[in-house]
């Protein structure tokens, strides 16, 4: 039984570690094995009726209510009640959450319009307005945890913008919709309309809720004991997501060939990634806080939840699978640049030490 439990948590330990190369390595095996991913998309437990709207429940809508239903029992309402104190850094925080990446995706849509494929211009706009749109990765709070930073700031980006996103995601939808071109401003002013907030509000709102409920009724030691199972599930989870999203567009962009689309998308969509994380250290500077809520502010503004992005996409978009390839790509630059910031931290916290020592 012991043997058991420490394979299990060296696994566990393992894949949380090198996940990012899972994630890659998931990528890959859909670009050239896409039919389980697609298997796992098409299983479905029928139909429920919320505000007399139907809504369809899924294996990935599931998938997705644990991911966020883990978040919120990995809330620590100690920590929760630190914000209060940094209340102007949290609200400055969220606003440039969603201002900055709409000022930049507006310089793009600008620039593009030289592009000589004016079609594959705007399926970059529509996947970076889904990522832009998209509350704050919960995986932030984890880097932020790593990396020193203050986890009381970065559990109150992440809740706040959750629970803000019914509100401001559609509007945010509209907001892109009028940069977009011809059939895809009807796609983004349809995403806005197609129940992102009920979607929103029932896949990511409620199951955070949730978990924050049962965090708040059941023993420390529970929670102690089941927490690695928690990060493992979540692992798995996200694996799983991330592979039968892009089942359905990575096959299709890999046959066509169409490497310029792949290049120019992997450029667009990191230089979004770097401003957000850049823009997290300009808010530090102007707001004059330590390096634990620099760091916070870096992870929270760059990291968006974009397993949330990929199931509207391909719940509302499923006719355009390459919208899916800039929200991909995302998820994988934000992880690198997380890495990066997490070993430049780690560098300056190590030579302050020695220095002081």
């Amino acid at each position: 039984m012991v043997d058991r439990k420490f394979t299990f948590l060296a696994f566990s330990q393992f894949l949380h570690h090198h996940l990012l190369w899972f994630l890659i390595s998931a990528y890959a095996i859909a670009a050239v094995y896409p039919t389980i991913g697609l298997r796992i998309r098409s299983i479905s437990f029928g139909d429920i009726s919320i505000f007399h709207e139907k809504t369809h429940i899924s294996l990935l809508m599931m998938m997705l209510a644990s991911l966020m239903f883990n978040a919120g029992l990995g809330l620590k309402i100690s920590h929760l009640q630190a914000v209060l104190h940094k209340k102007r850094v949290l609200v400055a925080g969220l606003v440039a959450n969603v201002t900055i990446p709409m000022a930049y995706i507006f310089g793009v849509t600008v620039v593009m319009r030289l592009w000589s494929e004016p079609d594959e211009a705007q399926h970059i706009l529509v996947g970076l307005a889904l990522v832009a749109a998209m509350p704050i990765a919960g995986g932030s709070t984890a880097w932020a945890q790593n990396s020193n930073g203050n986890l009381a700031l970065s559990l109150g980006l992440v809740l706040c913008s959750t629970l803000l996103s019914p509100l401001v995601t559609p509007v945010a939808f509209q907001v892109f919709g009028e940069m977009a071109a011809d059939e895809y401003e009807i796609v983004l002013q349809g995403l806005a309309a197609y129940g992102s907030g009920t979607f929103l509000g029932l896949w990511v709102v409620l199951p955070s809720l949730l978990g924050l409920g049962v965090r708040l009724t059941v023993r420390e030691t529970w929670l102690t004991a089941v927490m690695p199972h928690i990060k493992f599930i979540n692992a798995l989870d996200l694996l799983f997501l991330n592979y039968s999203n892009a089942s359905v567009s990575l096959p299709q962009v890999m046959t066509d060939y169409d490497f310029d689309f792949l290049a120019v998308t992997l450029g667009i969509t990191a230089g979004l990634c770097l401003t957000a994380f850049a823009s997290g250290y300009g808010l530090s500077r102007v707001f004059k806080v330590d390096q634990a809520e620099r760091i916070s502010l870096m992870y929270g503004l760059g990291m968006s939840n974009n397993g949330t992005g990929l199931i509207l996409a391909s719940l509302a978009l499923a006719s355009y699978p390459r919208v899916m390839v800039p929200i991909i790509f995302y998820n994988l630059a934000q992880h690198l640049v997380a890495g990066t910031v997490h070993e430049i931290t780690g560098r300056t916290l190590t030579n302050q030490k020695s220095e002081s020592g």
